[in-house]
């Protein structure tokens, strides 16, 4: 029986605000029921507990995903304090007794800040990390032994917003692979009555914040109407940090077929980044980037993404096919 072809995917980022309780898998596969097709990524899981954004990659700019995975993650949190969880979070089995503990402000600001900066941090047990080739959560969930190795994590900002009762708000700033849970749980150890994530909101990833994101029952709404691909941030518009240059046919060819191709120095564009409201300063986690260019063609067309192999000469590392102007 012949398959029912799928619509031509559409291209470009889409920003979802994601639900308590929902899996980043789970929003994936509402997206891709609304859109007909299935290429589609995300540029950095939540945890079923968190809310906020989640960036989907759609279409061709599944291939720019790799530019993205330094891009620095801002959030807001509440932290309970007096018992510890095995999952570090709400959603898991309390470790000890309630020690219904008064807490301190300026006790919490100090111990907050020895957080602040590169630190090696130990992942959940119950996280996606592997264990001689098997997930974490899963050896867990079957109690078996979970050894996991600190790792090297950055967090540019650990600030305490407000005490009430047990709970403890904080708004966080952070590299790629930091989790907020264990920030959680070490600050109850530190501080000494236990303690663990109660609640999580993405409020930025990188450039994409808040005020980008749409809940799954808006874009369904739109997937109905017609207009969901107006919400979608098109590929012309990413990374517009990175230079860009516009090249002629000629180069044009020579640039699909992934050859080294020469750019006078008029060519080049500076990059341009107005930092969203809520979004960080600074878009990356800090470490060297080569310095990247977006290549156009003369249809205003995003062609590839080239490095420098020596001045003024570029090779592309990543060609998106264009399609036929009409």
């Amino acid at each position: 029986m012949p398959r029912t072809p799928q619509p031509p995917p559409i291209d470009g980022i889409l920003v979802v605000d994601k639900p308590r309780g929902k899996t980043s898998h789970d929003v994936v596969e509402a997206v891709r029921r609304l859109v007909g097709f299935r290429q589609i990524g995300h540029l950095g899981t939540l945890d079923p507990l968190a809310t906020g954004v989640l960036v989907l990659a759609l279409g061709k700019a599944t291939r720019l995903a790799r530019f993205y995975t330094g891009r620095r993650k801002r959030y807001t949190c509440a932290v309970r304090f007096g018992f510890a969880t095995d999952t570090y979070d709400a959603d898991g089995e309390a470790v000890s007794e309630d020690a219904a503990p008064t807490l301190d402000f300026e006790q919490l600001q100090t111990l907050a800040s020895q957080f602040v900066g590169k630190i090696l941090q130990t992942p959940p047990s119950f996280s996606a990390k592997k264990v001689h080739g098997q997930r974490a959560h899963e050896l867990a969930r079957r109690h078996k032994p979970v050894n996991l190795e600190p790792v090297a994590v950055e967090v540019y900002e650990f600030r305490l917003i407000g005490v009430e009762g047990p709970v403890a708000r904080f708004a966080v700033e952070c590299g790629a692979g930091t989790y907020i849970r264990s920030l959680a749980h070490d600050m109850g150890k530190l501080q000494g009555s236990g303690a663990h994530l109660a609640e999580i909101v993405r409020t930025a990833v990188g450039e994409f914040t808040l005020d980008h994101a749409v809940p799954l029952a808006e874009l369904a709404e739109d997937a109905k109407a017609g207009k969901l691909e107006a919400r979608v941030i098109r590929l012309e518009n990413l990374l517009p940090e990175l230079p860009r240059a516009t090249v002629l046919p000629i180069v044009e060819k020579r640039v699909q077929h992934g050859a080294k191709f020469n750019l006078t120095l008029a060519q080049i564009q500076p990059g341009q980044v107005t930092a969203a409201q809520g979004a960080p300063a600074v878009l990356d986690s800090g470490e060297w980037h080569p310095s990247r260019l977006r290549v156009f063609n003369q249809q205003g067309q995003l062609v590839a993404i080239a490095e420098p192999v020596v001045p003024r000469t570029y090779q592309p590392v990543v060609v998106l096919e264009t399609a036929p102007q009409s």
